[in-house]
């Protein structure tokens, strides 16, 4: 199995809960809901937010969050080719390898540019985000092959999305969170495409 090696930026080694914040919440409640700390060689990272900005912690955290939950996506469309899964979902992982990698380095690019921590692709190992497959789901996806892989992966993989909407109901739910262009453009972006994205799966499951 081909392990996600990233290069470039160094690795962060980083812990955080996203919480889900009702838009019924107060924002002094809905700050401190979406509040976490983020570790990095042992150290509290906290976020600090330069006065001014259009984009707020809630933003960083999701940005952070989503190169986690995306690279997990990454490391599962890869197991594909080497488990034996059919033309069609050998192809449609391709593409979730491909378009995912292209929008970690977008979500990575912006927390640079705005001088905030950047994990890279190893940060699934460390971090927990919905719908991200736990160790033994793993496992299980990783003993599998051929229809019974199929069937695993796709069902794994709708999981995996419907977290990532989670997210951006969250992210969205949070007052004053994606008023920054960039990051409103990306979560509506993911909402669209993983939206479809689960309707081919489904599809695909039914023709199983």
């Amino acid at each position: 199995m081909t392990k996600l090696e990233p290069r470039g930026l160094a690795a962060a080694s980083l812990f955080f809960l996203i919480a889900g914040c009702s838009s019924a919440k107060s924002p002094q409640t809905a700050a401190a809901d979406s509040a976490a700390s983020h570790q990095m060689a042992g150290m509290s990272m906290p976020v600090t937010i330069p006065k001014g900005a259009l984009y707020t912690e809630a933003d960083v955290h999701f940005m952070q969050g989503m190169i986690a939950h995306h690279a997990q996506a990454i490391y599962m469309a890869r197991m594909a080719a080497a488990h034996g899964a059919n033309p069609r979902l050998l192809k449609f992982a391709g593409k979730i390898n491909q378009s995912q990698q292209a929008e970690i380095r977008l979500m990575q690019g912006w927390l640079v540019a705005n001088k905030q921590p950047a994990p890279d692709t190893s940060s699934w190992r460390h971090m927990t985000m919905p719908g991200m497959l736990s160790p033994q789901q793993l496992a299980t996806l990783d003993a599998s092959h051929g229809p019974e892989f199929d069937k695993q992966f796709l069902n794994l993989m709708i999981q995996h999305h419907e977290g990532a909407l989670k997210m951006v109901t969250d992210l969205l739910a949070t007052p004053q969170a994606a008023q920054d262009v960039d990051v409103s453009v990306f979560a509506n972006d993911v909402t669209t495409v993983q939206t479809a994205e689960i309707g081919t799966m489904q599809q695909m499951l039914s023709n199983l």
